[in-house]
């Protein structure tokens, strides 16, 4: 079992590790979702997830599409899309992956992982997945 630490990393690029090291069958906890980068203008990113929000099925509203609002599942989702998911390896494989918000007091001893690759070292032009959240109205 590996804890990362996603505070300052590229959401993208974090996904793209995690996927991969899931896909071999190991067992990932990301800690701090609401801390994670995605890079971009600001404004776009708002506008490209409010959009989802707002976009109404034409049939049974009761079903999807449906996207959520909290920053632990809007990781979740995102590491989702780089994992062959309809086919039985990909579901496998994603449910070896755990996305907090926070740090759980089971990982507060463990040590935190850092992927050096993934690494935000934009000075400006990003926003956290927390603050995204916010704007959409989630509450935790």
């Amino acid at each position: 079992m590996t804890v990362i630490d996603g505070t300052n990393m590229i959401m993208g690029r974090l996904g793209t590790q995690v996927a991969k090291r899931i896909l071999k069958r190991e067992v990932i906890h990301i800690v701090n979702a609401e801390h994670v980068v995605i890079t971009g203008n600001r404004k776009n990113i708002f506008e490209k997830f409010r959009v989802r929000l707002v976009i109404a099925p034409k049939g049974n509203p009761h079903k999807g599409p449906k996207f959520s609002r909290m920053p632990d599942r809007i990781v979740r989702r995102a590491i989702r899309g780089m994992l062959p998911w309809k086919q039985p390896r990909g579901k496998l494989a994603f449910k070896n992956l755990r996305v907090h918000i926070g740090v759980p007091e089971e990982f507060a001893a463990a040590k935190l992982e850092k992927i050096e690759v993934c690494q935000n070292r934009h000075a400006k032009g990003f926003t956290t997945v927390g603050e995204l959240a916010k704007s959409l109205g989630a509450k935790w």
